[in-house]
């Protein structure tokens, strides 16, 4: 049975399996995240620690996501995968069982935070370059919408099941049930029958591998462009989530189920962005759709501050969601449609680091500013950040078109890639 356009990628026995497999276990990762917010909340009421914890849980990232990228070129991302989401169940539960146990403190939840962040750190990298190998090329930048959707579906279904779980029995049980979702992606993993490429060489300096890495983005101006736009809205825009349970609680004067249905809408919005993203057949136009996805992102992100209705703040959700999903996925497929398959690897793992690594950054920041001015005004001010960044990269983009054109173009004549002419086209 021949699959529409929008789903070719689950044409693929492997990306089926991993497809299904983490559909389940990222709802249980939505309900932890969600869960872990409300406890830290819950036990200190701090903006403050709960920026902090966001911060403990991403700053690994940042600084060892470089060596996660050396890794996933070097070895098999499939079993690198394996063993990240094993160490990640593993995680889950101790957070579980401290908290079911009612011995939970706040210090050891930033300890499993930072924990998670490591293993994030090798995870992001070999997942991200890994979708390559189950699709292809030809169908690499709908696998990637494809994955984006399954995220933010997992995303409105996990906070809602989460704020209900938490405000009936507790935040343990989320952390459990999280636990226990690893079980479906990791079984995925073990089915899969993948072809391993050749790797770089293991005699080559680590050192050496991971500058290798930075030279490309920082000598290629269409990466590094579309990186910096994306790290400018990662650091300052993305910490709305953070806030979260202050708007819930404080400003729109709900609860755990309240944070849990905002999320939610945040959610629906990002997968009408990623689904959106699948229906495309070609990477022309993506170009043009950062900086406007950007600007529109801020400006929601301003709407939503100074909404006082829960309605009205969930339904402005919609469009963050929308528009922060067609930036983030937009950006990773335009990098990987650039990069050379030897340092894929390497060069996703700058992208973590600028997408997820920037994030505690600007969480810390952002839990900072909303306890001195408020949560209003601190969102108010990302989403004018937001809103510039995403102006002077319009100002650049007849600069950018062209080189971009030729990294792509270049890229898949190497691999054989049908739809060149296509995109030499446009980017």
């Amino acid at each position: 049975m021949k699959l529409p356009a929008t789903l070719r990628a689950l044409g693929y026995r492997n990306f089926q399996l991993f497809f299904g497999g983490q559909l389940i276990s990222l709802i249980g990762t939505w309900m932890q995240n969600v869960a872990q917010a409300w406890l830290v909340y819950r036990l200190t009421g701090s903006s403050v620690l709960l920026g902090g914890v966001s911060f403990a849980g991403q700053i690994p990232i940042f600084f060892l996501a470089p060596l996660g990228g050396i890794v996933a070129d070097r070895r098999s991302r499939r079993r690198i995968v394996i063993g990240t989401q094993t160490a990640s169940m593993l995680l889950a539960c101790a957070l579980a069982t401290l908290t079911l146990t009612e011995t939970v403190r706040v210090w050891h939840v930033f300890v499993l935070a930072s924990l998670l962040g490591v293993v994030n750190a090798f995870d992001i990298p070999a997942r991200q370059s890994f979708q390559v190998e189950m699709v292809g090329k030809a169908d690499l930048m709908n696998a990637i919408a494809l994955n984006s959707s399954m995220f933010n579906a997992s995303r409105v279904i996990g906070p809602a099941i989460a704020g209900i779980l938490v405000a009936a029995i507790g935040e343990g049980w989320c952390f459990f049930a999280n636990a226990v979702s690893y079980l479906a992606v990791i079984t995925g993993l073990l089915l899969m029958r993948v072809e391993e490429p050749e790797r770089g060489a293991p005699g080559e300096s680590p050192l050496a591998s991971v500058v290798e890495g930075f030279r490309f983005v920082a000598r290629n101006m269409p990466v590094r462009a579309i990186l910096t736009l994306l790290g400018v809205v990662s650091l300052t825009g993305m910490p709305y989530t953070v806030l979260m349970p202050i708007f819930a609680d404080r400003i729109l004067h709900g609860g755990p189920r309240a944070m849990g249905w905002l999320m939610g809408c945040a959610g629906v919005g990002a997968v009408g962005g990623a689904l959106r993203l699948a229906s495309r057949t070609q990477l022309r136009g993506l170009g043009r759709w950062l900086p406007v996805a950007s600007f529109a992102f801020g400006a929601a992100l301003i709407g939503f501050a100074w909404s006082r209705v829960f309605w009205l703040s969930a339904f402005i959700l919609v469009p963050v969601g929308f528009s922060m999903m067609i930036e983030m996925a937009s950006s990773n497929t335009l990098v990987q449609s650039m990069v050379p398959d030897e340092l894929r690897g390497r060069v996703m793992s700058v992208y973590s680091m600028v997408f997820m690594g920037l994030a505690p950054f600007g969480a810390l920041l952002a839990g900072a500013a909303a306890d001195r001015v408020g949560a209003p005004w601190t969102i108010t001010g990302s989403g004018v950040i937001c809103m510039i960044a995403a102006t002077v990269y319009w100002t650049q983009r007849a600069r950018i078109r062209g080189p971009a054109r030729r990294l792509i173009a270049a890229q898949q004549v190497a691999n054989a890639d049908p739809v060149v002419e296509e995109t030499q086209r446009g980017a």
